[in-house]
C-alpha cells in the first residue's frame, strides 16, 4: 500500500492557486493531482481513485456547482470541499446543501486547509465503512445458520479456532448447502482482520469476459464500455479477506493471474502500468474435488497447493443428524418472525421425521422445508403431516407410530370410482394408524397425540369418529400435562 495520507484533487482555473495548495498538501504527505477546469477534473476523478476534491466555484465551462453535481452522481464516494471568495459565501452554502462537505474562503491558510481535509478524509472513510457494514449485515442475515453440537461440527469449530488468528490460506470443501461461506465468514470474524472488509465472489457467476475487470479493476477507457474507473474485488479486500467461492470454476487464464496476485501480493488494473501492493487473507471453497480437477488438467496444480494450505471439510447434514432439531427450531424462529406467524413449534414426531430425512440440499434445503411448513400449517403445532415431504420418503419410526411395519392399505369392497376408493383408503389408513399408536402408548392420549402431531382435542375427536373409544377406555387412563389442564392448549384441531 502507498504511504500517502490520502488522494486529493485540486481544481481551480488559476494556476498559482493550484500550485500553492499542491505544495502545501504534498509536503504534509498527501498525494495531489491538479486540474484547471471542471471538465478536466471530472475526467481525472473518473479515471483515478480520488478521496477528496477541492474545487473553486467560479470557473469557465463546468463550474464548481456543476462539477459537484456530476461527482455526486458518478463518483458518490468522493468528498467535495468548495473554495470560494468571501463574496460568494451564499453560493458556498448552497453547495453544501447540494452535497459538498465543507467550504473554505480565499485567502486561506495552510492549517485551515489541512484541518478541513483531515475531517473530510475521516468522513469519506466512515461512508465507505458504513456501506461495507450494511452489506456485511445483509450477508449475515442471508447466511445459512452455523449451529451444531455433533462431533462433526465440533471438529469444524476446532479447526476454525486454530486457523482464525493466522494468515494461512484455507480451502473449504463440502456439498452445496453445507455452509462453506459461513465457515469462511467465521474464520474472518474470529481473526485479527474482523474489522476489515470480507469480500466474497462467486467464481462461477462472473462472466468470463468480465472476470479480469471484476477481480482487478480497470481505468477509464481501458476497453469498450469502460466509461469510468473501477476498483476490483482484490483491492476492495485489501487489509481484509477475499473469499473465492466455487474456485474450481475459474478459467485457466484467471488461475494464472490469481496465482501471481497470491505470490507477489500486488495487483494491476486493466489499462494501468504500475501495480500496487495488497494485503490479503485468501479463503476458497468448492463442492468439487480439486485433486480430481488437477488430475484432469482443468485446475493448475501450483494454484491448488497455494490454496490448500489448510483443508476444512464441511459435513453433509446426513452426517450430523443430531443437529437437525437444533437447526429446525432456529429456522422456525426466523420463519415466524419473517412472516409474522405468531407462536409455532414442532411436535416431537415432526422433529423425528425431519431427522430421518437425507436433505439433498443440506442445511439450505432444511431451511426451505421449515419455512414452507411454518407458512402452510394451520395451527401452532407443526406435525408430520405439515412437512412438505413426498409420502414415499416419509421415515416414520416404529417406536413413534406403534410398530407399523406391515402394509396398511386394504381396498374397500364398496368403492365405485377412484375418488371414492382413495377417500375410503385414507379413512382406513388413518384409523389403523391411530389405533396402533394408542396401543403402543398404552392408551395414553397425550403421548399418542404428540406422536401423531395432533392436538389432544383433535385426537379425542378422531377416536370418537372411528369408534375407538373402547380401545382407549380399556387402556390405562392418562392424565393431561400440568401446563395443559384441558388437554388441548396450543394444539391444532384437525378434526374433520
Amino acid at each position: 500500500m502507498s504511504n500517502s495520507k490520502g488522494r486529493v484533487l485540486i481544481v481551480d482555473d488559476e494556476e498559482h492557486i493550484r500550485k500553492i495548495m499542491s505544495i502545501m498538501l504534498s509536503k504534509r504527505g498527501y498525494d495531489c493531482k491538479v486540474a484547471g477546469s471542471g471538465d478536466e477534473a471530472l475526467k481525472i476523478a473518473l479515471n483515478d481513485s480520488i478521496d477528496v476534491v477541492f474545487t473553486d466555484l467560479n470557473m469557465p465551462g463546468l463550474d464548481g456547482l456543476g462539477l459537484l453535481a456530476r461527482l455526486k452522481s458518478e463518483v458518490p464516494d468522493v468528498v467535495v470541499i468548495v473554495v470560494t471568495a468571501f463574496a460568494s459565501i451564499d453560493t458556498a452554502i448552497r453547495a453544501m446543501k447540494e452535497g459538498a462537505y465543507d467550504y473554505i474562503s480565499k485567502p486561506f491558510n495552510e492549517e485551515e486547509i489541512v484541518l478541513v481535509l483531515e475531517k473530510a478524509l475521516e468522513r469519506g472513510r466512515l461512508l465507505v465503512e458504513n456501506k461495507r457494514l450494511k452489506k456485511e449485515i445483509g450477508d449475515r442475515r442471508d447466511a445459512t445458520v452455523f449451529l451444531g453440537q455433533s462431533p462433526a461440527m465440533k471438529k469444524v469449530f476446532d479447526i476454525i479456532s486454530k486457523v482464525a488468528d493466522t494468515k494461512a490460506t484455507v480451502l473449504i470443501t463440502g456439498e452445496s448447502g453445507t455452509g462453506k461461506e459461513l465457515a469462511a465468514r467465521s474464520i474472518h470474524q474470529n481473526g485479527p482482520r474482523a474489522e476489515k472488509p470480507f469480500v466474497a465472489v462467486n467464481c462461477g457467476a462472473v462472466p468470463s469476459n468480465l472476470m479480469e475487470s471484476e477481480f482487478f479493476g480497470h481505468v477509464r477507457g481501458a476497453f469498450t464500455g469502460a466509461e469510468r474507473a473501477k476498483v476490483g474485488l482484490v483491492t476492495e479486500a485489501d487489509g481484509g479477506t477475499l473469499f473465492l467461492d466455487e474456485v474450481s470454476e475459474l478459467p485457466s487464464e484467471m488461475q494464472v493471474k490469481l496465482l501471481r496476485v497470491l505470490q507477489e501480493e500486488e495487483v494491476r488494473r486493466i489499462g494501468e502500468n504500475t501495480p500496487h501492493r495488497v494485503d490479503l487473507r485468501v479463503l476458497a471453497a468448492t463442492n468439487k474435488s480439486l485433486k480430481a480437477e488437477v488430475a484432469s488438467g482443468r485446475f493448475r496444480e501450483d494454484l491448488f497447493y497455494r490454496l490448500n494450505v489448510i483443508s476444512l471439510r464441511m459435513p453433509a447434514l446426513r452426517e450430523r443428524r443430531e443437529d437437525i432439531p437444533i437447526l429446525a427450531r432456529h429456522f422456525l424462529e426466523q420463519a415466524v418472525v419473517k412472516n409474522e406467524l405468531g407462536n409455532k413449534k414442532f411436535s416431537a414426531a415432526a422433529l423425528r421425521l425431519m431427522t430421518g430425512q437425507n436433505f439433498g440440499g443440506n442445511v439450505r434445503a432444511l431451511k426451505n422445508v421449515v419455512e414452507q411448513a411454518a407458512v402452510m400449517s394451520d395451527g401452532q403445532i407443526i406435525g408430520p403431516g405439515d412437512l412438505p415431504f413426498e409420502q414415499a420418503n416419509l421415515s416414520w419410526e416404529p417406536q413413534a407410530l406403534g410398530a407399523v411395519t406391515t402394509p396398511l392399505i386394504k381396498l374397500p369392497e364398496n368403492w365405485t370410482d377412484l375418488k371414492s376408493a382413495l377417500k375410503n383408503v385414507t379413512v382406513i389408513v388413518e384409523k389403523e394408524i391411530i389405533e396402533r399408536v394408542l396401543a403402543a402408548q398404552n392408551g395414553n392420549r397425550t403421548r399418542a397425540a404428540e406422536a401423531l402431531g395432533l392436538s389432544r382435542r383433535a385426537l379425542i375427536t378422531k377416536i370418537g369418529l372411528y369408534g375407538l373409544d373402547g380401545t382407549a377406555a380399556r387402556a390405562t387412563p392418562d392424565e393431561p400435562p400440568p401446563s395443559d389442564p384441558d388437554g388441548d392448549e396450543g394444539g391444532v384441531d384437525t378434526a374433520s
